[in-house]
């Protein structure tokens, strides 16, 4: 798990989401775009959240880690939006989660 902050707002994000979320981030940054994602979080409350991330060269977005057992995000269609934007934008596949060739 993952504490990210996103502006003024603290948010906690499985690993995998926040670390793709980071490298798009980047990508987009280098490139000039801008694009729009939705994920599942945890709010600094402790309520589960859809929150709308705006990404590009001036997102104000950190991660870090973070200890914690909150599971169950609920990623897994952000997680591979993410994984296909990165892999068109580069021309490559990106590993999927599981994928023995990913090792």
């Amino acid at each position: 798990m993952k504490h990210v902050t996103y502006g003024d707002k603290s948010l906690f994000i499985d690993d995998e989401t926040a670390n793709l979320l980071i490298g798009y981030t980047v990508d987009l940054a280098e490139t000039g775009d801008t694009d729009t994602v939705d994920v599942h979080a945890v709010g600094a409350d402790g309520n589960k959240v859809v929150v709308s991330l705006i990404l590009n060269e001036n997102a104000p977005l950190t991660a870090e880690t973070a200890t914690g057992e909150l599971t169950d995000f609920e990623n897994d269609a952000a997680i591979d939006y993410l994984r296909r934007q990165l892999g068109r934008r580069h021309h490559r596949p990106v590993p999927i989660k599981g994928d023995k060739r990913s090792r």
